[in-house]
């Protein structure tokens, strides 16, 4: 176990979204981090989250840990054979979706 050594708590982002009521959109969760003065990365990762519209908390941590899990695996191909890494996690979600549907970035 290392000491000394953790994660920075002012990039976390769980406590810039507590002063957001849901339902909400995902400007409404930006301008919530904005307003408490989130750094630029947090109001960042919440500007690319995928849905325009969040039902409960729960929906946007949702997409936070799967953004996260994806970002983590190193660009490995996903369950559907996708490569998503940084570098495609929004073009995946236009280029590559069947017609009349889209994939989760």
């Amino acid at each position: 176990m290392a000491f000394g050594t953790a994660e920075d708590p002012g990039l976390s982002i769980t406590p810039h979204l507590d002063s957001v009521d849901y339902p909400t959109t995902r400007d409404d969760l930006v301008e919530a981090a904005e307003d408490s003065e989130a750094p630029v990365n947090v109001i960042n990762v919440l500007k690319c989250l995928p849905r325009t519209e969040y039902a409960s908390r729960e929906d946007v941590m949702r997409d936070l840990a799967e953004a996260a899990r994806r970002f983590a695996r190193g660009g490995l191909q996903d369950d559907d054979g996708a490569n998503r890494d940084r570098r495609n996690i929004g073009r995946d979600l236009v280029e590559n979706a069947p017609d009349g549907s889209s994939r989760h970035p």
